[in-house]
């Protein structure tokens, strides 16, 4: 099969309404390598590179509850600063580049999801709204 590995994704398709950060930027650790007192750090096993996460808010109006809010995984030797907060906004609009989704079986429900990886985060590009084509429902769990 020629695919191997994370699926390359574009924001758009994973986001096609935006999305918000709803959660600061924190290192991930590694529960298996971690002892008692010992905290290890996640690396990715591709690059080698730091894992981060980040918890944002799907701006998708048709998103169910439970999937309005997703992690996002960020592969960066340094920890990612997000972009500052518009003026008058509550919450920060955030775009992810160099995306990929990895599909996986959720072990406590037994469904279909993501775990939805990032290269970095930026301010957001002006988009339209989205196609009914695009705007597709979607599962995500990381």
């Amino acid at each position: 099969m020629a695919i191997q590995g994370p699926i390359p994704i574009s924001f758009d398709h994973v986001f096609p309404y935006g999305c918000y950060l709803v959660g600061e930027v924190e290192q991930v650790k590694d529960f298996d390598a971690s002892t008692n007192g010992r905290t290890v750090f996640a690396k990715d096993k591709t690059t080698g590179e730091l894992v981060w996460q980040v918890a944002v808010m799907d701006a998708d109006p048709a998103a169910k509850l439970a999937q309005k809010t997703v992690a996002v995984k960020i592969l960066s030797p340094v920890q990612p600063v997000p972009p500052p907060t518009p003026a008058g906004l509550p919450i920060t609009p955030v775009e992810f580049e160099g995306m990929t989704v990895t599909p996986y079986v959720a072990q406590n429900t037994g469904r279909l999801a993501y775990s939805i990886r990032a290269r970095g985060m930026r301010v957001p590009r002006n988009v339209a709204a989205p196609s009914k084509q695009t705007g597709a429902g979607k599962e995500a769990a990381a």
